[in-house]
């Protein structure tokens, strides 16, 4: 099983394509940075939500990234364009991963 984050944030319709630009810095700054840290989807809820959904490798891992919050250029970068965040959820898939 798998610990999953689902994050739901607002961010203005103009500023949407510099979130989609930020994202894969974001995302670099993950996968070196973040123990744990498996990958990450946006999805685009309308045109000011989105939810994005991020897997861990266990809920220990996630508490300890959202301890670290906004420590590195890429991650602060994306988070500085949220306007406001909606709900954190965390749970855990139900399914194994993998073949």
């Amino acid at each position: 099983m798998t610990t999953v984050e689902m994050t739901r944030f607002r961010v203005p319709a103009e500023r949407a394509e510099a979130l989609l630009a930020a994202r894969p810095a974001m995302l670099r700054d993950f996968e070196a940075d973040r123990a744990g840290f498996v990958e990450a989807r946006l999805v685009r809820l309308s045109a000011n939500e989105w939810l994005d959904i991020v897997f861990w490798g266990s809920s220990e891992d996630f508490a300890e990234s959202r301890r670290r919050g906004a420590d590195r250029s890429g991650i602060q970068t994306f988070f500085s364009l949220i306007e406001s965040v909606i709900s954190v959820e965390e749970g855990t898939t139900t399914e194994a991963t993998g073949a």
